[in-house]
């Protein structure tokens, strides 16, 4: 009998040996980034624990039908097990199975209310299934449970900033600042607020700090410039609308505003000068609207006229060979001057031709035989 419960023990520890040492080399091999023999070693130990590590695993190899089974396996034999419904609710949300979401985290809310991240998540799953009023009732009870909550906070804030009511906007981003007074994204946030509601004293010096932050972008110098030409500081929104024009020469509304600076603080020759770039930088261009003109023009078979905006459409850009083609078919049909149709069929050739083997081919035949009809006429 002695030996029996002995032997019984025995093969229990050795079990429960193996178990431990497949564990062990499971998570050896989770931890180092080989996912696929951790999803074995796991499966060979069999506990509520390695299933978790199983879902985890197709997870990090982004397998996510897998990993979605893999919980809702785990969910299905211990309703209990609380991480593996929170990181399925999370999965649930990233593979935009938004109501699958929204009642697991229901479910949790409800179990553990005081839980700021099941709120939250609730609330991101309303705000995907486009629910504000339910998603913003979320956001509130997570900032309820935790006043430091920075994601819900950021939400609130958001949204409050999007809508234009500065005063709730405001209370959250207050909230949010007093916790971490150097989060870019609540400043950026605070300082929209103040500009949307042309309080453009209170957000300049938010705007100038995220740029001593380093968040040196174009749209923050965009409101800092316009801030300093409300605010009557006429030299640095000049200096910042010209950093703008070195970010990018072709931004026509920072060359515009820099003119209206300019007009404002009587400077008018060079108030001229920024507009008239402004004009000029925007190289709006009608090429395909004069050309569909003159396509339109040549079917009706007004070839004047068409000829007309096919020359429009080459003024706007030089670079098309094809309506500088349409041009010496337009002329070659409208004129009797063979001079004049041979030498733009030859220009076509000098622009064109080394790159246009099939159109210069055409033009070449129609060179030979306007100069073999230039011949005869002559003699």
């Amino acid at each position: 009998m002695n030996r029996l419960i002995y032997f019984l023990l025995l093969t229990v520890f050795i079990k429960a040996e193996a178990q431990s040492s497949a564990l062990n080399i499971a998570d050896s091999l989770y931890a180092t980034g080989n996912f696929n023999k951790a999803i074995n070693y796991y499966a060979k130990e069999g506990s509520e624990t390695a299933g978790l590590q199983i879902a985890r695993a197709y997870r990090s190899i982004g397998n996510n039908g897998k990993a979605i089974l893999q919980y809702e396996n785990l969910i299905a034999n211990a309703p209990e097990f609380i991480i593996a419904s929170f990181e399925l609710g999370k999965l649930y949300l990233k593979t935009k199975r938004f109501d699958e979401g929204r009642k697991l985290f229901t479910t949790l809310v409800g179990v553990s209310p005081e839980n700021p991240e099941y709120a939250y998540y609730l609330a991101e799953c309303f705000r995907a299934l486009e629910q504000p009023a339910s998603s913003l009732a979320f956001y509130k009870k997570a900032v309820v449970a935790d006043s430091t909550h920075l994601k819900s906070l950021f939400q609130l804030s958001k949204y409050f900033v999007l809508k234009g009511e500065t005063n709730q906007a405001l209370e959250y981003l207050t909230m949010g600042l007093d916790y971490y007074p150097d989060d870019v994204a609540f400043i950026n946030l605070k300082a929209l607020a103040f500009f949307n509601n042309d309080d453009y004293e209170k957000a300049l010096p938010l705007f100038e700090r995220l740029i001593e932050m380093g968040e040196k972008k174009e749209f923050v110098y965009t409101k800092l410039a316009f801030c300093y030409f409300k605010t009557w500081e006429f030299e640095k929104a000049k200096s910042t609308y010209k950093k703008l024009i070195e970010i990018d020469d072709g931004n026509y509304n920072a060359y515009f505003n820099l003119g209206q600076v300019f007009l404002k603080d009587r400077q008018l020759d060079s108030a001229k000068y920024y507009v008239r770039k402004s004009i000029a930088v925007q190289a709006v261009t009608f090429e395909k609207e004069y050309a569909s003109l003159a396509h339109i023009y040549r079917s009706e078979n007004d070839l004047t006229t068409a000829l007309k905006y096919y020359k429009r459409a080459y003024e706007e850009d030089p670079l098309n060979y094809m309506n500088y083609y349409q041009i010496c078919t337009m002329i070659d049909q409208t004129s009797n001057d063979k001079k004049l149709k041979l030498s733009y069929y030859q220009n076509f050739i000098k622009k064109f031709g080394k790159n246009k083997p099939y159109m210069s081919e055409r033009s070449l035949k129609r060179i030979r035989e306007l100069k073999e009809a230039l011949h005869f006429s002559e003699n």
